[in-house]
């Protein structure tokens, strides 16, 4: 199978919105594996691997979050895929 890896930045109302707990739920619901964190700056910091297929579903539905939430933008950039088995959320950073 064919994997790919992306670091995202997502940038807008993305902390005290659930934003990371709705990002574990999606990439489980995808089968992604990475993680996901809030940044001191004020925005969310993600990496995903899985299927090219999945992996475009989620940046589909990262630009939408959850309902609280309002994504102004995603800065995205292709990475080497690490190899986890699962996604998490991480402490922040």
């Amino acid at each position: 199978m064919t994997v790919v890896a992306r670091h995202l930045i997502i940038h807008g109302r993305v902390q005290g919105v659930f934003y990371r707990n709705w990002m574990v739920a999606a990439a489980h619901d995808l089968g992604i594996a990475g993680w996901v964190r809030n940044r001191m700056n004020g925005t969310v910091e993600a990496f995903v691997e899985g299927s090219p297929e999945a992996v475009e579903q989620m940046l589909q539905l990262a630009h939408q979050g959850p309902a609280a939430a309002k994504v102004d933008r995603i800065v995205v950039q292709d990475v080497r895929e690490e190899g986890l088995s699962n996604f998490q959320k991480r402490p922040t950073t």
